[in-house]
């Protein structure tokens, strides 16, 4: 097994817990289903987010569906002019059989505009 980073970024249309939650945990899911990966091959996740994010913790989302015992970071994103807002971004490390090549990147939301060149 090689140790890879899988990347994500979903957006919420407005500053709040229920949909912190609710995004962080949807691309969460989305990242490990779309890439086939077994909880105990993750390392650790990094979270970032915009400063218009103040209602809570992504990690705190992870942990809701059982990411307790992953090591988890959040940060603050960088505040560029012009860059996507209210933008919430994942670096997940994990142990894989797969190649760089075969990582599903996953962008949702306001976010895809990101990374449009990745396909879906």
């Amino acid at each position: 097994m090689t140790v890879r980073a899988l990347r994500g970024a979903t957006t919420v249309d407005q500053d709040s817990t229920e949909q912190v939650n609710e995004r962080v945990q949807f691309l969460l899911k989305e990242m490990i289903s779309k890439n086939n990966i077994e909880k105990d091959d993750i390392i650790s996740i990094i979270f970032t987010a915009t400063e218009d994010i103040t209602s809570m913790f992504p990690a705190a989302a992870a942990r809701g569906i059982g990411f307790g015992d992953v090591p988890l970071l959040c940060a603050r994103e960088m505040s560029v002019k012009g860059s996507v807002g209210l933008c919430i971004r994942i670096l997940l490390h994990l142990n894989t059989n797969a190649s760089n090549q075969d990582l599903h990147h996953i962008y949702q939301y306001g976010a895809k505009s990101l990374r449009d060149d990745l396909k879906e």
